[in-house]
């Protein structure tokens, strides 16, 4: 299984040089390579392959002295992300490939001869030994190194690395129940797995409420920093465009921004961790992030929660343990659904945050309660072996079109 560490490297003057002039040779290729897959297309209706672009480079080199301060192996990496974006492209999981600039953040790959020595990544080429704060130790064959430098002036080392070991499969020879409960479906003599099951609802005021009850703040990490933001901005505004201060300043605006994306990382990854760890199902609601954000009275709140990579972490981290990790369709009515007798109401306003059943007088908090249902949508789907829900399908139909109940096997 590849897993990925990431390291903090401090070079000196001469390696940021070194590091300076190869990613300015990658981006120009990477560039060059760009426009000429889209002239080649405009003139003949095809791409260029792989292999075509990695051609290239023994002319251009000839032409280009300047292109052999890169190591040979990270110019070739460039032609392989190009065509694997363009592949991500035609098979809708990404936008078309965009031009590189020199502003923002810069990054190369080396797919080979990196190692460790001491405290010390060693990189092939004229890079050379570069210091490299290890915060913690790894097991496995490195693969593939990226070196990245941040707006902030930062540099970083991704390490992907194949640790040798399969991924472990899910273990649900008991399938919990919502009261937390096992079924016992065979198996050990204790029963099966001492897990439990748990629905999570995501919301702005809180960042996520579980089944159980439990509540966590939303930390708000962009407000704390709003005030120390501005005044950074509006002091980059003063400047004078193209002069050294003004790239200083807008340095000084990264630190802040990037002091931001880190405390929003550290949150979301112990929360996650802190999940994953206690339970055996995870539950969460399959939402619409990108549509949600078009509200531009909440855009920059929900952009600052960041539920899409809490979910994404929350999936890779139980898929390591071999915990189950399952999303509810975003149609399913969880808030106006009564967890006791599964009656559901017609309608319920944002602003009513408790509310009362009116068949079986039961009262409680509308997030708790969303919290519950969605727990309990996911052991139904697991227990019955299918990916259909109780109310409608898991597509919303187009209009004039009669609603489909889709069923089909869990993977």
């Amino acid at each position: 299984m590849d897993k990925a560490y990431k390291f903090r490297l401090k070079p000196n003057t001469e390696q940021e040089i070194a590091l300076a002039k190869s990613f300015g040779c990658c981006r120009w290729f990477w560039n060059y390579s760009l426009n000429l897959c889209q002239e080649t297309y405009k003139t003949t209706g095809k791409g260029l392959t792989r292999n075509y672009i990695q051609g290239l480079l023994p002319s251009l080199k000839k032409e280009y002295e300047w292109l052999t301060d890169a190591y040979s192996q990270c110019l070739q990496v460039v032609a392989l992300n190009l065509s694997q974006a363009y592949q991500n492209f035609f098979e809708k999981r990404a936008r078309l490939p965009r031009f590189k600039s020199k502003h923002g953040k810069q990054s190369i790959s080396y797919p080979a001869k990196v190692k460790f020595e001491g405290d010390y990544l060693k990189l092939p080429g004229k890079v050379g030994l570069v210091y490299c704060v290890r915060h913690r130790e790894f097991a496995g064959t490195i693969k593939t190194v990226t070196i990245s430098k941040n707006p902030d002036g930062k540099y970083y080392a991704s390490i992907l690395v194949d640790d040798g070991q399969s991924p472990l499969p899910p273990l649900i020879r008991g399938v919990p129940k919502a009261g937390g409960a096992t079924l016992n479906q065979g198996g050990d003599e204790d029963g099966g797995i001492d897990g439990k099951a748990i629905g999570i609802d995501l919301g702005l005021n809180h960042f996520a409420i579980t089944s159980n009850g439990s509540k966590y703040d939303n930390p708000k990490h962009l407000a704390k920093h709003q005030r120390n933001l501005k005044r950074k901005q509006q002091k980059l505004l003063r400047k004078k465009e193209g002069s050294n201060n003004r790239q200083k300043a807008r340095r000084k605006v990264a630190k802040v921004h990037s002091k931001i994306s880190r405390c929003r990382e550290d949150f979301l990854h112990k929360l996650s961790r802190k999940i994953v760890n206690e339970n055996q199902v995870i539950a969460v609601e399959n939402l619409n992030v990108k549509a949600m954000v078009r509200n531009h009275n909440l855009a920059k709140a929900i952009s600052d929660c960041s539920w899409g990579m809490f979910c994404t972490m929350l999936k890779y981290k139980a898929e390591w343990q071999g915990k189950t990790y399952i999303e509810v369709d975003r149609f399913f009515p969880s808030s106006k659904t009564c967890h006791v007798c599964l009656n559901q109401v017609g309608s319920l306003s944002l602003d009513m945050r408790i509310w009362t059943c009116e068949h079986c007088q039961t009262t409680y908090d509308r997030d708790i309660n969303a919290a519950i249902n969605i727990r309990d949508e996911s052991l139904r789907i697991l227990s019955l072996g299918t990916s259909d829900t109780a109310y409608r399908g898991d597509v919303r139909p187009k209009a004039g079109r009669k609603s489909v109940l889709r069923q089909s096997p869990v993977k």
